[in-house]
């Protein structure tokens, strides 16, 4: 430590800050953030995503992954795969073009950056001469063509990126063949589609923003055939045998176009509005696919009436008489649909539609009736109800871990049972070496645990506590059935939910016993809830009990929310954990603090006015105590006044950083002039708001004042078996620790196993500890004769650890905001 205190540049005291300090991000989990963009090969069968940070996701069959990051940082606005290539090509915000590689490396393959390319237009040209607003690689390999917002048409070559500059397709060359009276200059500005002939690839079609459509022909560089359109036009589809293709517009309408060789200017075959006659939304994205049975599947963004549905994000699916609108909780990124890639195949058919959400991937079924979503394996939405608390638990027995998978497989029956249509590449990590769960609560009042063994995080099961209370919601209520007269057809799909109904359920507290299959969740309102893990469906009356934390009190009134009101009467429940009792503090304050002894069969539970014990064997209550200082008036409040304690703590923070400023200048000698020290003042103001933040050396500990808000707050509860009366006999104990500083500790009575039932467990204090620095208390922990923390309940039992030595004297460890103290 003495290398860390030496004044002045020493490079090897530099390398060591940098060995022990550095924070290295060696993994993502979850959804990415803010997506963007989105790309699929059905050569490689993997799927692109990019955001808006610059970065580039692959995935392929679970566990097959890939990363890369554009050094610009810049959003990810297209991709695009090289056919038939391991490549790829990003368009970034910056209209700059990225080629990248997947490149084998020691046995595995790595998305590599190769090249990079900004289109330049001649010398004082606009920017939008050379703006990229289509992108299309040829199925050669050889070249891309990039249309811009000048309708010129620039022809790259791969993987150099030279421009090609006699094969450019200027706007004046496709007018030349269409007849004046139909077209002027302004009809070629902005490409919006360019799409290659399915049969011939000397042909490619183009789009401009106006409506007109061009057929052009590579080979002789000329317009073969035009087609005009009325509305302004968002995007074009090739139907696969070449002889038609569809065009969606911004009216929320598409159009059928044939394409004949001996007629050079089309009418289109049908004009159809989906959703109208009112006025509707624009189309941004259309499929138009074959089927062995004749009926064709109209795949769509958009198109919504605009008056009563203009706010929604739906993508619908036509397939003759049956018709769907998917209703998403997020923007639509992006979508594709996954079909036959065999250029022999006669026929499309499609068979699951992915649609990338601003909050999550959904993948459709199409192949099975009702077109029901398919369970995802990974790039999971993590947070589709906010995330309140999360609880992480390793090394999980193999029988609870099964059990849990069994619970959460028969929740699933609602998905599709297809097998991951997204599936390429080969997972060659190997299997993890032990199962971890991640259980996360969220504000809906549900638990979901995650499969946290490996990189993708795959959800096993999801608790939802919601059936205990009384809420506007009820849990039978079905969001997707739907009256047959409904139109347009609205089905709510994905799991992204930001809105809660009651934020009183938000899970705040988990604790899991994974020895004993117990699992303690609390929440908002004050309400504990303990659970054991069934295997089957079960029906039964959850027990009730309150804990008065103020004890009735003089002069406390509670002016928060009101406690969630509880079901009369039995209460069905799926398999998996079912709750056996509820406790409901009173106040119902937010619970800031939950511990659970699986074999002492007692739970603890602590909120801002104190903290109580609870049988959840005989199902009483052991003991309250109110922790509430008398001028605690804040944590009467509950948690919506936030404004006036935000403000207090903010106030105590500068405060208390000036103290600790003042007090080293003082100690540094504080000379100088009146002015000097008012502008050393001004300059340490300034750098204060700036950093918000002192080297842990520099700040002096300061002690808290008693008139600070929240000194009652419970942060930490922790029990243990040790010699807390005198050094001969340990007991069973409680210990609580307290946001002014203090600790708490009880002396228990647990009865033994054959009297359990008969005699109650009794409680007495026996220390009160207080931190002269008054510095919140976040952890707790006893530690044994060898220096060891004492072991989990039932973990001696279970033969994971070894039994704690009681012979030599046990030392507290307490652990404040400010310093370890033993």
């Amino acid at each position: 430590m003495r290398r860390f205190l030496r004044p002045g540049h020493d490079p090897v005291r530099e390398r060591l800050k940098r060995d022990l300090f550095q924070f290295n991000k060696t993994v993502e989990h979850g959804f990415p953030h803010q997506p963007s963009a989105l790309g699929y090969s059905p050569f490689l069968r993997l799927m692109a995503i990019g955001t808006r940070s610059g970065a580039i996701k692959l995935y392929g069959a679970p566990g097959v992954e890939f990363m890369g990051l554009h050094e610009e940082n810049n959003t990810v606005m297209q991709i695009h795969f090289i056919p038939d290539q391991c490549q790829l090509v990003t368009l970034l915000d910056d209209n700059s073009l990225h080629l990248w590689s997947l490149k084998q490396h020691g046995g595995t393959s790595e998305l590599r950056e190769e090249h990079r390319f900004t289109l330049k237009g001649p010398p004082g040209s606009p920017p939008s001469a050379t703006q990229v607003t289509a992108v299309l690689p040829h199925s050669s390999r050889e070249v891309l063509y990039l249309g811009t917002e000048s309708g010129n048409i620039f022809v790259v070559e791969l993987p150099s990126f030279r421009v090609l500059e006699d094969r450019t397709i200027t706007p004046e060359a496709v007018l030349q063949r269409i007849p004046e009276d139909n077209c002027n200059r302004r009809s070629c500005e902005l490409v919006e589609a360019l799409r290659e002939h399915p049969k011939n690839p000397d042909q490619i079609l183009i789009g401009y923003s106006r409506g007109l459509i061009v057929l052009w022909d590579l080979q002789n560089n000329k317009t073969t055939h035009h087609f005009l359109g009325s509305q302004q036009l968002e995007n074009l589809y090739w139907q696969r045998d070449g002889s038609k293709f569809i065009s969606c517009h911004y009216d929320g309408s598409y159009s059928q176009w044939p394409v004949s060789s001996d007629n050079r200017q089309s009418e289109p075959l049908e004009n159809t509005v989906p959703y109208g006659p009112f006025p509707c939304k624009a189309i941004s994205k259309i499929y138009w696919q074959t089927t062995k049975n004749g009926l064709p599947y109209i795949i769509f963004q958009g198109g919504m009436p605009r008056a009563s549905y203009g706010d929604r994000h739906s993508i619908s699916v036509i397939h003759g008489s049956q018709q769907t609108a998917f209703d998403f909780t997020s923007r639509v990124i992006d979508f594709f649909i996954i079909f036959s890639s065999d250029p022999a195949a006669e026929f499309d058919d499609p068979s699951a539609l992915v649609v990338l959400a601003e909050e999550e991937l959904v993948v459709i079924d199409l192949k099975s009736a009702g077109w029901p979503a398919v369970h995802p394996p990974y790039l999971a939405s993590l947070h589709c109800s906010a995330i309140t608390c999360s609880h992480h638990v390793s090394n999980i027995p193999l029988k609870l871990w099964e059990r849990i998978i069994s619970a959460g497989s028969k929740q699933n029956i609602h998905y599709s049972s297809m097998p991951w249509p997204i599936d390429g590449g080969t997972n060659i990590a190997p299997d993890p070496p032990q199962r971890d769960l991640l259980l996360t609560g969220h504000e809906d009042g549900t638990v979901r645990f995650w499969d946290a063994s490996g990189v993708c995080l795959h959800l096993l099961y999801k608790l939802s506590t919601v059936r205990v209370f009384l809420t506007d919601a009820d849990p039978n209520d079905n969001m997707n059935t739907l009256g047959e007269d409904e139109w347009p057809p609205l089905r709510k799909v994905g799991t992204f939910d930001p809105y809660s109904d009651d934020p009183r359920l938000g899970i705040q507290k988990i604790y899991l016993c994974k020895y004993s299959g117990y699992l303690a969740v609390a929440g908002t309102a004050g309400q504990v809830l303990v659970m054991e893990l069934n295997d089957e469906d079960a029906e039964h009356v959850v027990d009730h009990a309150e804990a008065d934390l103020l004890q009735d009190q003089e002069g406390y009134r509670w002016k928060g929310h009101e406690k969630l009101k509880t079901r009369d009467g039995p209460v069905r429940f799926e398999a998996g954990f079912q709750p056996f009792v509820l406790v409901q503090c009173q106040p119902p304050a937010v619970v800031t603090s939950l511990a659970l002894h699986s074999e002492w069969r007692l739970v603890a539970f602590g909120t801002s006015h104190g903290f109580g014990l609870f049988d959840h064997q005989q199902k009483r209550l052991v003991f309250v105590k109110c922790t509430l200082h008398p001028s605690d008036q804040l944590a009467l409040e509950g948690p919506l006044s936030r404004v006036k304690s935000l403000k207090k703590s903010l106030r105590q923070s500068f405060r208390r950083i000036r103290r600790s400023r003042v007090s080293s200048r003082k100690r540094r000698g504080g000379g100088g002039n009146a002015s000097e020290v008012q502008e050393a003042n001004a300059k340490f103001d300034q750098d204060v708001l700036q950093e918000m933040e002192l080297a842990p050396v520099q700040r002096k500990i300061e002690a808290r004042s008693a008139e600070d808000s929240f000194t009652g707050f419970v942060r930490t509860l922790y029990f243990a078996d040790t010699f807390l009366r005198d050094s001969s006999r340990h007991c069973p104990s409680l210990w609580a620790g307290t946001n002014g500083g203090t600790v708490y500790a009880f002396c228990l009575r647990v009865p033994p196993a054959e009297r359990r039932m008969d005699e109650p467990v009794r409680a007495e204090q026996a220390k009160e500890i207080q931190l002269m620095h008054r510095a919140p208390v976040v952890g707790i922990l006893v530690l044994d004769g060898r220096s060891t923390p004492l072991p989990e309940p039932l973990e001696v039992a279970h033969d994971l650890s070894k039994s704690p030595d009681m012979q030599g004297s046990h030392q507290l460890l307490v652990v404040s905001e400010e310093q370890f103290k033993v």
